[in-house]
């Protein structure tokens, strides 16, 4: 079992923003229209704007107003796909025998994006990019609980999904718009997670937002189900 505590959260996906925006989707969620909207990020410089795939846009839109006031803070991202629209764009510039574009190439790798936020940030803490199955908010959030159980006195910690190609969508059926969500994780007792072996249903939505709704609902537990993982979360705070 690990204890911890979160202290604040973001999430972004089109159309929803604001918390407002999400407590009203939390109380009806419906499949969002993905009409290729951009996160704002007007706060980096413009150069650097332009090197961020939406991806990066949506970990840098809803991680910076967490990470304010604090000089060094450890960050745990995790993405089970990845960004995958960079990734085919390569694959096809090989397949017609283009040469690649090795700014492209390096941004393409999973943990590009946590090198671009420990440079434009100035914070050389730990920070990892983990390629996580169905249940990657609790593989994140265990990493994350061993930073703050050596002494990190806060952990944000990032999940970020982007809608991926066509050519892809008939074998990912597990993200249905883009979303990012950021938890600011410090010390604490105020939630619980339990691992334990079994099976269950599968949710209708990805894990990070029922979580959503269990923040926004006030909810005090809820299970996720992945293979033969139960995981159990359970809130001692109101």
């Amino acid at each position: 079992m690990m204890q911890f505590r979160i202290d604040q959260w973001r999430a972004w996906a089109p159309g929803l923003d604001s918390t407002d925006d999400w407590r009203a989707w939390c109380r009806a969620p419906v499949p969002l229209t993905d009409a290729q909207q951009q996160p704002d990020v007007d706060f980096l410089p413009a150069l650097q704007r332009r090197r961020l795939s939406r991806l990066a846009r949506m970990l840098f839109h809803v991680a910076w107003p967490l990470a304010e006031g604090h000089t060094a803070l450890p960050l745990v991202f995790a993405s089970r796909h990845g960004d995958t629209p960079r990734t085919l764009a390569l694959l096809d510039e090989l397949a017609r025998g283009e040469p690649l574009s090795p700014t492209q190439f390096s941004l393409s790798v999973h943990n590009a994006t946590i090198g671009l936020w420990s440079i434009l940030r100035g914070d050389t803490s730990e920070m990892s990019a983990l390629a996580a199955e169905g249940d990657g908010l609790e593989q994140a959030l265990l990493e994350a609980g061993t930073l703050l159980g050596e002494g990190a006195p806060a952990v944000l910690l990032v999940l970020a999904e982007e809608l991926p190609p066509a050519l892809y969508a008939p074998h990912v059926d597990d993200v249905p718009f883009p979303y990012a969500v950021a938890l600011l994780l410090t010390p604490g007792d105020d939630w619980r997670l339990q691992l334990h072996v079994g099976s269950g249903p599968r949710t209708d939505w990805p894990h990070a937002l029922n979580l959503l709704r269990a923040l926004c609902d006030k909810r005090h537990s809820l299970e996720h189900h992945w293979k033969n993982r139960r995981w159990i979360w359970s809130r001692t705070a109101a």
